[in-house]
């Protein structure tokens, strides 16, 4: 009775707390995305290369994600690019005292058809939309062996 009783218990957790699976390359991610699933990304800044007001800079070491729906894939070649990406952006507002308090948070993510991604993070004014900050990140996927910077999951 008691093996019945977790077999069931089990079951019907399962159902509510799905398993979360990470995906480990561009195909991995865009062949999700096209199926219709909930890609989530997990940003590790500390391990990206850092360029802000045009200079290398040490990155933060800071945790971001975000969703990746909407979505955009262009195939390599059709706007001149050599390489497919995908593109997916969010804005925000938030509360940035050292900005003069809200701002517009704009994070776009360019994941790149060789495994490589570019995140830009801006902050923006509410009146004027003008920039306040302006970073740019360059990492990777992490394909769970090789401790890259950027990780995509699906739950299941």
């Amino acid at each position: 009775m008691r093996k019945l009783i977790f077999i069931v218990f089990f079951a019907v957790s399962s159902i509510f707390y799905g398993e979360t699976v990470q995906l480990k390359s561009f195909n991995e991610v865009l062949d999700a995305l096209q199926k219709g699933e909930h890609v989530t990304a997990v940003i590790h800044y500390g391990k990206c290369k850092l360029i802000s007001d045009g200079q290398e800079a040490e990155a933060p070491n800071a945790v971001g994600g975000m969703d990746l729906l909407p979505f955009e894939y262009f195939t390599a070649g059709l706007f001149g690019n050599n390489k497919g990406f995908i593109s997916v952006s969010e804005t925000i507002l938030i509360s940035m005292p050292r900005y003069g308090g809200y701002v517009y948070n704009y994070a776009k993510l360019k994941i790149i058809d060789d495994n490589t991604v570019e995140i830009t993070a801006r902050y923006l004014s509410v009146d004027k939309l003008e920039v306040k900050m302006d970073e740019t990140f360059y990492g990777e996927i992490n394909d769970s062996s090789n401790d890259k910077a950027v990780y995509f999951y699906i739950n299941k």
